[in-house]
């Protein structure tokens, strides 16, 4: 039932020897500086068996972090550090792709290296409590960045990229789910602007197509890959018009020829199958929880390229070997999710064989 998963293919210019990839997943272990250690290194180099690695969210500034403990890639100390996770990655064989994130509203000044107060499409307080070292406290109302400061913002993302290449990552993805700032300029609940980047469903889409097109200008769309998360309502987005909106984001990326399109499938088959048809080029599929046979299912049917796993892969560092053979898989533990050391991060048990 597994067969189509270890089919090869290719994805922009990386060959792939078949269709599992490790989905970014949030970890909160790097320094506080946002410098990924050997310990990040080991953890996704144990991994590196998956077809690609994608990395946890990485922000492009020191505006775009919004967690505890999360890397960067907009310094050359957290650059160097990204070369030692390549590296180990490249040498067990691996491929990986640094995701870069935004977070935007979603952050407080506690959590940043410079104590600012969060950005946003617009001044709209998220609901919810953000995680900082001395306590869960509410999120802020974020401050709108100005029309100039968006383009700045676009520029950090091109930059962030060209690091991330020199860093040694294979591509780079575009973190527009979830809720973080791409998203924001999409969701009209988080996006009141009145200038050319707010209003109508064309100027909603254009912070995220001028990101993507300044990243795949940077380093080539055969390196570049965008994930969206249409209809998701994490970190208190509501979107009202998904069906009109993400079809028009695509045919606006179309010309592009990006490497690949990650979506986070949240229930709605009918934009699922929509988006499908009109992607020109690979498309990632992530529909959380559900079985690996199912996943394999959407393979076999066209509706996915590849399929992505988060907490499988967490579990798993050798997840592709248990599958291929039909060993037990261990169980992923949430209390180490996020933060901590080796435990529940570099710890899980191999296969035995």
């Amino acid at each position: 039932m597994l067969t189509s998963l270890w089919t090869p293919t290719t994805v922009g210019d990386m060959s792939l020897p078949h269709r599992l990839v490790m989905a970014p997943m949030t970890r909160d272990r790097s320094t506080q500086e946002g410098v990924p250690t050997e310990l990040n290194a080991e953890y996704y180099a144990q991994r590196a068996s998956h077809a690609l690695i994608i990395t946890e969210g990485t922000q492009p500034s020191a505006d775009g972090q919004g967690y505890l403990l999360t890397p960067g890639i907009h310094n050359e100390e957290q650059l160097a550090g990204w070369r030692t996770v390549t590296d180990a990655v490249h040498a067990a064989g691996g491929r990986i792709a640094i995701q870069l994130m935004h977070v935007g509203r979603i952050s407080h000044p506690d959590n940043t290296p410079h104590g600012r107060q969060p950005v946003a499409p617009s001044a709209i307080r998220p609901e919810g409590v953000m995680f900082t070292a001395s306590g869960p406290q509410e999120m802020p109302e974020p401050r709108a960045l100005s029309t100039e400061e968006v383009a700045t913002t676009v520029e950090d993302f091109r930059s962030a990229a060209a690091a991330a290449v020199a860093a040694g990552a294979d591509a780079v993805e575009i973190h527009g789910a979830n809720g973080y700032l791409v998203h924001q300029f999409l969701s009209d609940n988080t996006n009141q602007r009145t200038d050319s980047y707010g209003g109508s469903l064309e100027n909603r889409i254009r912070f995220a197509v001028e990101v993507v097109a300044a990243v795949a200008d940077e380093i080539g769309a055969e390196r570049t890959g965008l994930r969206i998360s249409p209809g998701n309502s994490y970190n208190d987005i509501a979107e009202s018009d998904t069906h009109e909106l993400y079809p028009m984001l695509l045919d606006a990326l179309r010309p592009l020829g990006l490497a690949y399109l990650h979506v986070m499938h949240t229930g709605d088959d009918a934009l699922l199958d929509t988006l499908r048809a009109k992607w020109p080029t690979t498309l990632i599929l992530n529909r959380g929880g559900t079985e690996i046979a199912a996943r394999a299912r959407d393979v076999n049917k066209g509706t996915a390229d590849l399929v992505s796993v988060g907490a499988l892969a967490l579990a798993n560092p050798d997840l592709v070997e248990r599958l291929r053979v039909g060993a037990e898989l261990n169980v992923p533990d949430p209390a180490t999710f996020y933060g901590g050391g080796a435990a529940g991060y570099t710890d899980y048990a191999t296969y035995a064989g």
